[in-house]
């Protein structure tokens, strides 16, 4: 029986080291208060060239003294601003293709109106993407350009490619929402047709407000949305550059767009709830969007850990294409992770570079379009594993840091203080087993995840004698 003094007097040291901390903590409020509120977005230079409605289309200023001949227009989706993809300096997709020698030109598409309301998929892609396709081909000199899709820019950038293929030199998808048969996740599910009707919502707001989508995002996870992050942020509240990134991204999330009402109903209606696209029968407008169009190389760039697109509703998507140079990259993170993560910038985005790169030389033929591309993927990363068909036509690899896609994982929930969350949050970090736990550093694991490095000490001491 433990002594009831031995008892009073560890309450009393706890309570003594909680106040302890408050009061450090309230020290530096006022200043994190101020980052919160003035923490700067968007910061790699650009300038409007083109604009329509309410879209704008960037071209960024190079970083590099020659560029690759053949550019990259970047479309991302239509329900949150585009610089999730330019958050940070150190953390930019945008920043990181500049830096490899490409010219990088992105659509932001603004916020539609009340007038705006009737504006369907066949103006997003046969009007506002192909005017910005034209514009960035007449600047660049070139006949196709490289587009890179995210989320739902990424299924509008496919349907795109069907349309026009003679404009697309190489397409790349990035969590892209494309196949919806049942492994599309908790969206697909609540969108069903049985469950959900997309025109009792267009019929009462008309467009979709930015609020109405949200609820839904932040319901996905409640617990992590709406109270462990708070948390971490109390228990980091004194690491500026955690408040720094904290605020960056309670910025972009609270900068919702409102979603045009008809384009709304069709992407529920057509490509979650009747898959039409996957099964090649989507048209826009009078056209029929032919998947046996898309021609050019393929790139799928896949999260493993991503619940709002999960790898089942992008990755079969090159099994229905024509293209004979396909290939998948699934990286062990989340859906914004893949944007944001320094390991995504680290060890996945060299590899996508590397990819548009071997394309993106106008007067050399792509070695890639021959038959079997197995013996150039021989060269890539010894991070990754590969994986091709017989025909030796379609290439997937899993990178996953310094272990395989083969390597089994440990349970971290048997380690005291680690629920379900907190061991998604390691693997989404790259930290899957014990030894790899044992091994990590403390800062710079702290940093990934948003965990209080406090807890991940005792987490590596817990794992290292095990």
């Amino acid at each position: 029986m433990r002594n009831p003094y031995a008892t009073a007097l560890e309450l009393q040291r706890q309570t003594w080291e909680n106040a302890a901390d408050l009061a450090e903590k309230s020290q530096v409020a006022p200043d994190r208060t101020e980052t919160l509120e003035n923490v700067e977005v968007g910061q790699t230079p650009s300038e409007v060239v083109y604009e329509e409605n309410k879209l704008e289309l960037l071209h960024y200023e190079p970083m590099t003294e020659e560029q690759y001949d053949v550019p990259i227009l970047v479309t991302y989706a239509l329900i949150n601003k585009p610089y999730i993809l330019d958050l940070q300096p150190d953390r930019s997709v945008i920043r990181t293709l500049l830096e490899a020698g490409f010219d990088v030109y992105m659509i932001d598409w603004g916020e539609p109106s009340k007038l705006d309301r009737k504006l369907s998929l066949d103006d997003y892609v046969n009007r506002y993407i192909d005017n910005c396709v034209d514009v960035v081909r007449e600047r660049s000199g070139q006949d196709a350009i490289n587009i890179l899709g995210y989320c739902m820019g990424g299924t509008m950038s496919a349907m795109y490619a069907a349309l026009y293929p003679e404009k697309v030199r190489n397409l790349a998808l990035m969590a892209a929402g494309l196949c919806f048969a049942g492994e599309g996740g908790v969206l697909e599910l609540w969108g069903a047709e049985d469950y959900y009707d997309p025109e009792t919502v267009t019929d009462t707001f008309g467009n979709v407000p930015a609020e109405f989508l949200d609820v839904g995002f932040a319901l996905m996870d409640p617990v992590a949305n709406n109270l462990t992050k708070y948390v971490r942020f109390y228990d980091n509240v004194e690491d500026e550059d955690f408040v720094e990134n904290f605020a960056r991204m309670e910025r972009w999330l609270s900068e919702g767009i409102d979603v045009a009402g008809v384009a709304y109903e069709e992407f529920i209606r057509d490509i979650y709830q009747e898959n039409k696209l996957y099964k090649n029968e989507l048209h826009l407008g009078d056209e029929h969007v032919d998947l046996e169009k898309i021609d050019m190389p393929v790139l799928q760039i896949v999260a493993e850990y991503d619940h709002l697109i999960p790898p089942g509703a992008s990755k079969p998507f090159n099994e229905v294409v024509s293209a004979d140079d396909t290939e998948i990259m699934e990286f062990a993170t989340g859906h914004i992770g893949m944007s944001v993560s320094s390991r995504s910038h680290a060890e996945l985005w060299p590899d996508v570079c590397e990819w548009f790169e071997t394309r993106s030389v106008a007067d050399v033929e792509a070695e890639f379009d021959s038959p079997d591309p197995k013996a150039a993927d021989v060269a890539g990363d010894a991070s990754s594993s590969g994986d091709f068909t017989d025909g030796g036509e379609t290439v997937e690899r899993t990178t996953s840091g310094d272990v395989s896609s083969a390597t089994e994982t440990d349970d971290f929930t048997e380690l005291t203080g680690v629920g379900q969350a907190y061991a998604e949050d390691l693997q989404e970090a790259g930290v899957e087993t014990f030894g790899q736990l044992a091994a990590a550093n403390v800062a710079e694991l702290a940093s990934e995840t948003g965990i209080s490095p406090s807890r991940i000490e005792d987490w590596i001491e817990q794992a290292q004698t095990r």
